[in-house]
């Protein structure tokens, strides 16, 4: 570490203390521009053997309890740097060294887990259904599978999954130290969107480290430093995978491919589905290039936004428009259902050429034809004829068939 660099930190140490109470909101605002300060902090870090790494810690642990919002997100930004320095120390055995970073991530801990009024949170969140529609998904585009997930929302059966309360720790222990850290990284994804740059670089970088260290995979990777293997639990791994996710699609293609890869790497070894079905899911999903971001204003991962319009064309066949088409046809205007409507039945034209002398004679066959279409077009409504017209049609047939014979 330089000594200009060790000068902006220890200037930064000694303003905070002797800052008063009414410039914080001034100061949390001008702090995430010192661009300076980040990188020499991260240096401090790097360093377990660093004099300023206790006083650095204790300090980024007052600006996390002050209650300023921005002050919290100073702090959160180097959460993924402390967490792998803590775990290459553990794994070193060197725990000695690693005692104010397991502090600041105690305090952080204790802080997270409670509400301002020091009652445990607990947090929920509820599955999202396929039956409802979101900037994902439309349901109208799944088709049956979308008339299940709804009869299943109107019966109240969402899944809700509760994370807490979690215990107050005082030490971290193997036992507990992937726990507290899963929790941790929870909070740091909470607040991606926040995050700068440099951030992300260093959780792609770390995610990657984690995962390779003590494996072949080091040597390909060339990485230097810790040869040990660090465990890692299935929950932590899928917190990591969030975080760079979120990295994907806001400037860090390559770091975040590469820890993906690691990633899928370790869960093959450790045989972890979740990991796997999270971290293929994600690889499934990406474009097939590295996705532009804008390095300035919010981030966010970008999604296609369905259409709000209908997908059905026009001219596709439902049972609506056969339905609809069955009433165009009952209300056009037919001469026959007028004279229907009158009372009168009309006897088609009936073709009497070759008749073999059938005393049965179709206008009596073309009446009951006659009949059911009458009746097909008036729906229930039936039609009463008059038994005199039936008897006057069929002796005027009957005579055109003797006046043909003859």
């Amino acid at each position: 570490m330089f000594t200009s660099e060790k000068g902006v930190v220890e200037e930064w140490l000694s303003e905070f203390k002797t800052l008063p109470e009414t410039s914080l909101p001034n100061y949390a605002t001008n702090l995430k521009d010192k661009s300076s300060l980040v990188s020499s902090l991260y240096k401090v870090i790097q360093e377990p053997q660093s004099e300023l790494l206790e006083p650095v810690c204790h300090q980024l642990f007052e600006f996390y309890r002050s209650g300023e919002e921005q002050l919290l997100q100073f702090t959160l930004q180097f959460l993924p740097e402390l967490i792998w320095c803590y775990l290459a120390v553990s794994a070193s055995r060197n725990v000695h060294s690693s005692g104010c970073i397991e502090a600041l991530l105690l305090g952080v801990y204790n802080l997270e887990i409670v509400d301002k009024q020091g009652h445990t949170k607990v947090l929920s969140f509820t599955i999202p259904s396929l039956s409802k529609p979101s900037v994902y998904h439309e349901p109208s585009s799944i088709g049956s599978m979308a008339l299940t997930e709804s009869a299943l929302s109107q019966h109240g059966l969402s899944k809700v999954v509760y994370s807490g309360p979690h215990p107050q720790r005082e030490m971290l222990t193997a036992q507990n130290r992937f726990e507290v850290l899963t929790f941790l990284l929870l909070c740091y994804n909470a607040a991606l969107t926040y995050m700068p740059s440099v951030s992300l670089q260093s959780l792609c970088q770390i995610c990657s480290r984690i995962c390779v260290c003590g494996y072949p995979r080091q040597h390909v990777r060339k990485y230097k430093g810790i040869s040990s293997r660090i465990p890692v639990s299935s929950g932590f791994m899928v917190q990591m995978l969030t975080g760079i996710y979120f990295a994907f699609y806001n400037g860090e293609w390559d770091l975040a491919q590469k820890a993906l890869d690691d990633i899928i790497y370790r869960a093959q070894l450790e045989l972890y589905p979740e990991p796997l079905l999270v971290a293929n899911a994600i690889k499934a999903s990406l474009p097939h290039g590295p996705m532009k971001s804008n390095k300035e204003g919010t981030r966010c991962i970008q999604v296609e936004i369905t259409p709000t319009s209908s997908r059905i064309s026009r001219n596709a066949v439902t049972s609506m428009s056969i339905r609809g088409h069955r009433w165009k046809r009952h209300e056009q205007p037919d001469n026959n259902n007028d004279a229907t409507e009158l009372g009168i039945l009309v006897i088609p034209e009936i073709s009497v050429t070759n008749v073999a002398g059938e005393r049965t004679g179709n206008g009596e066959k073309g009446r009951t034809l006659g009949e059911i279409d009458a009746q097909h077009i008036q729906g229930v409504q039936e039609t009463a004829t008059d038994p005199r017209t039936e008897s006057k049609g069929l002796p005027e047939i009957r005579r055109q068939k003797s006046e043909i014979q003859n």
